[in-house]
């Protein structure tokens, strides 16, 4: 058996976890399942992130949506045909002659 395939024999049966040089084997396995174990929670965290930043931005349009819609309403309620229409249903009605300025001066005597 040529010297390749008895190397690559013992690593398929897993002799380099128990020959005499194993414990230096065993810390860069932990090591690496370690690094392994960081990365995927950082995965699944940075998953998390991106999911609620979706959902705010998904909340975010539907309240401008409707800041849009409710401003719109406000114009509308405050056109001046509009409000002249309400106070009309009340009775009220324009003044013929325009509104006149008021002067209140004190003399000090």
């Amino acid at each position: 058996m040529s010297k390749v395939k008895k190397n690559v024999y013992d690593f398929l049966r897993g002799s380099f976890l128990t020959d005499e040089s194993a414990f230096k084997n065993w810390k860069i396995i932990i090591f690496v399942v370690a690094l392994l174990l960081f990365m995927i929670s950082s995965a699944h965290r940075a998953d998390k992130k991106v999911i609620k930043i979706s959902e705010l931005n998904k909340k975010k349009r539907e309240l401008r949506a409707e800041y849009v819609d409710i401003g719109t309403i406000l114009m509308r309620m405050k056109m001046e045909s509009n409000i002249r229409e309400k106070a009309k249903k009340r009775g009220l009605k324009p003044s013929e002659s325009p509104p006149k300025k008021i002067k209140v001066t004190y003399n000090k005597d």
